[in-house]
């Protein structure tokens, strides 16, 4: 197939064409490639794939250098790498008190970063805030492209911009916060609930590179769960997959602050796994401590948390057959001190001829949720 396509213009990747687009991200996603193998991927002719990366090494985005011996026809061709300093994109995480900052690459790899508190929570002081971070780095990085929010709470997408319609941490309420910070800043802005941009970003950019299903699930203040299947991010009908927060994981359990018995926030949340060692005065990482010292009572909290965790996976697992589970988030140690409780619940509750579960652990530090907001830029640049 032929496809006509004009020179980037002025460089900039929200003017690329559809075909322009396509072949950058394959570099993006898959790393080195030859103009042939990029070719044969988008079913474009040779003539047609040569003008496209021409305009896209012309602007700047991808570099020539070495070659590799193709199996198919055994002669060496040239590779396209991806030239990720291009772009820089600034990735922004908000909490109820905090602000957290980083910039990427085109290839979301972090150059920088940096935290500030929230002296307000009301929207125009969080925006000016955002746009005093996005001018600072504007300066150091005149290849600034664009941002991307993660925030926790629900997010639509509208005409106009992203509106966070609820957010509880910052008690929000129908916020058009794209177009706020759109304007503030003067880049393209793009938000989205926080489990979905680190979905959409590992997707991209980590431990999903290159498969078409996968599930992320974060356990840590909340619970989060993400999905990607047949290559897209999952989003539903009223951009609320993935609510497995209050999945009845044991019948027998506790109860939750809605009142539902034996769900998973009732055991898996750090507050839970705090509630159950009932020791007054001690926060979640103390429970952590305490439990990496051998203290049981610590230890059968945790122990509880991972079978809840174990049912989640097999539960999530059954119904979208994964390639890849990918569990992160800063509860990340219920892997570490109740993994073989989560094993064996999610062997008991695997069907015996399910495929095996690739469980890929994820250390956690908090700027990935920032990260996840540049790879959320990037995503609505070129997706």
């Amino acid at each position: 197939m032929d496809v006509e396509d004009t020179a980037l213009p002025g460089g900039e990747i929200g003017e690329m064409s559809p075909a322009m687009r396509a072949a950058l991200l394959e570099v993006l996603i898959h790393g080195e490639l030859p103009r042939a193998e990029i070719a044969r991927r988008l079913h474009l002719s040779r003539a047609s794939l040569t003008r496209i990366t021409r305009s896209l090494v012309d602007a700047g985005l991808l570099t020539e250098g070495g070659t590799r011996l193709m199996a198919q026809t055994g002669r060496p061709s040239e590779m396209l790498h991806l030239r990720a300093s291009a772009r820089h994109f600034l990735g922004i995480k908000l909490t109820g008190d905090t602000l957290y900052a980083v910039v990427t690459d085109l290839s979301a790899s972090a150059v920088e970063s940096t935290e500030r508190p929230l002296a307000s929570r009301e929207p125009a002081d969080v925006v000016a805030e955002i746009a005093d971070v996005a001018r600072g780095y504007a300066a150091d990085y005149p290849t600034l492209t664009s941002v991307g929010i993660a925030i926790a709470g629900r997010v639509s997408q509208g005409a106009d911009g992203a509106l966070v319609e609820r957010s509880f941490f910052l008690d929000w309420t129908d916020v058009p916060l794209g177009a706020l910070v759109r304007d503030a800043t003067g880049l393209p802005c793009a938000v989205e609930n926080d489990v979905q941009a680190l979905t959409a970003t590992e997707h991209w950019f980590g431990a999903g590179a290159g498969i078409d299903d996968m599930v992320l699930i974060t356990v840590g203040a909340g619970i989060g769960c993400g999905l990607v299947v047949n290559g897209r991010p999952v989003d539903g009908a009223h951009n609320r997959a993935g609510q497995i927060s209050h999945l009845i994981v044991d019948e027998a359990g506790p109860r939750c602050g809605l009142g539902h018995r034996g769900c998973a926030s009732s055991l898996l949340v750090n507050s839970a796994i705090v509630n159950a060692y009932r020791r007054p005065g001690v926060e979640y990482e103390g429970v952590v401590e305490a439990a990496r010292a051998g203290d049981e009572l610590a230890l059968a909290a945790f122990a509880d948390a991972g079978r809840a965790l174990g049912v989640m996976i097999a539960t999530v697992a059954s119904l979208v057959d994964p390639q890849k589970v990918v569990v992160t988030g800063d509860g990340i140690a219920v892997v570490e001190l109740a993994g073989d409780a989560l094993r064996a619940a999610l062997d008991e509750r695997l069907d015996k001829d399910a495929a095996p579960v690739d469980l890929d652990v994820r250390t956690w530090d908090f700027s990935e949720w920032a990260r996840a907001g540049a790879g959320l830029a990037i995503r609505a640049l070129l997706a």
